[in-house]
């Protein structure tokens, strides 16, 4: 897998059962899981062993899906069972090829882009790839973060002069404001945690780190807002540089993880997607969030992380 690139995968699912058997070695290794029971046992294979015998379903269909049944429960199932693949019309290879697209691309792909390029129409683009934000969700938002954490906050959104309808001397009053994204990066494992929030106040930010930090085992490194001051005292360190007085790093200590977060995501959002709703935005910050924690990882890895996360999350499209 380390040498994994689009290319590769292409040539390895040729047709609908091999990719099948290729999301069956990303997500069991080991052999078969039943995701009804757990059990781990000697499942009954139902379809042909080579993966690639078509079949008629019991509605006279046509299909090439993998199916087991597990000798525990009884229950049949296969790889996408319980995932966000579950109930999926679109053929599992589309699927994969849009798996990796979106572990690898440093800047994300669009949905447009996805409609164009695998041939689906623009409301099942955009769904696969929430169905796929959804499985970077962060699995144990119990495990909080500790020891030196940056944090930082930056402004989504255009300046309101270049708004439609703006008018000089009225600060666009009447008009959409920008959103504010709050971030936290752990300095030694380099995770990210990020959301959108209505303020920054005090007791907006001490609730964001509450929910993410052992806050009285952490040391906070941040700019010169002063909504930190108000909760410092709850914490194991607290120390900030001064943009203002053009001072950026100080016995290392700085907000440049942060910034350096910030300026993919920007760079992302503007050019890949353009506009992002305030709706959806914390979706688009898990994803850059699972990039970001994960970029000391290859491609084929972060695949394989990301797989690890597709199992017992629905996503429907109302």
């Amino acid at each position: 897998m380390a040498k994994t690139n689009l290319m590769s995968i292409a040539k390895q699912i040729r047709s609908e059962g091999d990719a099948y058997r290729y999301m069956e070695s990303l997500r069991w290794p080991d052999g078969p899981v039943c995701p009804h029971c757990g059990s781990t046992a000697k499942h009954y294979f139902l379809t042909p062993k080579s993966g690639t015998g078509a079949r008629k379903t019991r509605t006279g269909s046509v299909t090439e899906r993998r199916v087991w049944k597990c000798k525990a429960c009884r229950k049949q199932f296969s790889v996408i069972t319980g995932t966000i693949f579950h109930g999926t019309k679109v053929p599992l290879h589309t699927w994969l090829m849009v798996v990796f697209e979106m572990c690898a691309n440093k800047n994300g792909i669009a949905a447009r882009e996805i409609e164009r390029k695998y041939g689906v129409a623009p409301k099942t683009a955009w769904f696969m790839t929430m169905r796929l934000r959804e499985a970077m969700t962060n699995l144990a938002p119990e495990a909080l973060l500790e020891g030196i954490v940056v944090a930082d906050e930056t402004w989504i959104g255009g300046t309101p002069k270049n708004r439609h309808g703006y008018k000089k001397g009225t600060g666009g009053q009447g008009r959409t404001t920008k959103t504010r994204v709050f971030t936290l990066v752990d300095a030694s494992t380099g995770e990210a945690r990020s959301r959108s929030i209505p303020n920054i106040t005090g007791m907006t930010l001490r609730s964001v780190i509450a929910e993410e930090c052992a806050i009285e085992r952490t040391v906070l490194h941040t700019d010169q807002a002063t909504g930190y001051l108000k909760f410092r005292h709850e914490l194991a360190g607290h120390e900030y540089v001064d943009h203002h007085q053009g001072e950026y790093v100080r016995n290392g200590v700085s907000t440049n993880k942060a910034e350096n977060f910030f300026s993919q995501l920007k760079r992302s959002i503007d050019g890949t997607h353009h506009h992002v709703s305030r709706a959806h935005l914390d979706r688009y910050l898990t994803e850059f969030d699972f990039r970001y924690s994960s970029k000391h990882l290859t491609d084929a890895e972060r695949m394989i992380l990301l797989m690890g996360r597709v199992a017992g999350r629905r996503l429907r499209f109302h």
